[in-house]
């Protein structure tokens, strides 16, 4: 009996020293961006181009098979940080809001209490994009839609990329924009410059922003459909790996050594992965005594089993996804999560 209880101190024990090394809510915010991938619900929507997700469609999109989908979503998305709900979500490539309640609403994430913040600007594809906001770790200050300007001489339908200002309880502010960038197409050049046209509206509203506060904190999330070193984003929005005397207007991408030196990434094509999703962030984010902070490391992709799945064959790894073509196929999504964890500087 002694044993048994010296084995049970010693256990307990083990579980208190490791909690104390957790993170939680009061030290740290978890944020993620999540291309759901055509994320429709099962309601036809004349406006919403969403024929093929409907129970005649070619996919045979039904309610069955969406609550599944509204489930494994949050499942992903509860489980990314396994000690605190996410505090801010930017969603992608979702219908409308209301399937952004869904997923808020279901039983992994209906503790966190979310908000939603969405504009009915539809893509191409009758899509669109969100941020979900924890109302016990943020309040939302501000939000607009924002269009991107394409010039006169390209007519494009591609969804606005959404502003968010945000506050904690303790005033610490960020400034967030979650986009998705036009797709790359067939026609390769003009695609490229679309998404140039893309990074300049998105760069034009970051400058607004730090002409007026040159610590400002800000976030974005979004797919890109470029990867770190293309373009569009090295040099158009100007957003580096760059960590030594970095300028107020640099602006820090998280995952591209992780793709420059690491191969890795959030999608699969012919060549192996594509880095696709990423986090860049203002130079503020490092500065530990600011409040939250980052550091040149800290952001991740998250592989968990819900959104991988391994070939019993071939023993390769790819993506859960929900079809395969047109086959359904019952995974989660197309894209890999990214995230990153905000840490407090302790006083």
């Amino acid at each position: 009996m002694k044993r048994i209880i010296a084995i049970t101190l010693l256990i307990s024990i083990a579980f208190y020293v490791s909690g104390q090394n957790l993170p939680s809510s009061k030290d740290s915010k978890t944020i993620v961006f999540y291309n759901a991938g055509k994320f429709f619900d099962a309601v036809n929507d004349p406006g919403a181009y969403d024929d093929d997700f409907i129970p005649s469609g070619i996919r045979q999109w039904d309610e069955e098979k969406y609550k599944k989908r509204v489930t494994d979503v949050a499942k992903v998305l509860s489980a990314i940080n396994e000690n605190e709900f996410p505090s801010l979500i930017g969603l992608a490539e979702i219908e409308n809001k209301k399937v952004a309640e869904d997923v808020i609403s279901s039983s992994k994430l209906r503790r966190g209490k979310y908000g939603v913040v969405n504009f009915d600007k539809k893509d191409e594809k009758g899509l669109e994009i969100a941020l979900l906001y924890k109302k016990d770790d943020f309040e939302v200050i501000d939000s607009k839609s924002i269009s991107i300007d394409f010039g006169p001489d390209i007519k494009d339908v591609n969804r606005d990329f959404l502003y968010v200002k945000c506050r904690t309880k303790d005033d610490f502010i960020c400034h967030i924009f979650v986009t998705q960038w036009p797709l790359r197409s067939p026609n390769a050049q003009e695609s490229e410059i679309k998404r140039i046209s893309a990074a300049i509206s998105l760069r034009k509203e970051v400058d607004k922003i730090l002409n007026f506060e040159n610590n400002a904190h800000i976030l974005i999330l979004g797919d890109f459909n470029d990867e770190p070193t293309n373009k569009s984003v090295i040099q158009v929005l100007n957003a580096t790996n760059k960590r030594k005397n970095i300028n107020y207007r640099d602006l820090y991408n998280l995952m591209y050594d992780m793709h420059n030196t690491g191969n890795e990434g959030t999608i699969t094509s012919g060549s192996g992965w594509m880095m696709v999703d990423q986090i860049i962030v203002s130079p503020a984010f490092f500065n530990k005594t600011a409040g939250y902070y980052l550091t040149f490391d800290d952001g991740k992709i998250y592989k968990g089993e819900e959104v991988l799945t391994t070939d019993p064959q071939t023993k390769v790894t790819t993506l859960n996804r929900t079809y395969v073509g047109s086959k359904y196929a019952g995974g989660v999504g197309s894209h890999l999560p990214v995230y990153i964890i905000l840490k407090k500087e302790e006083k």
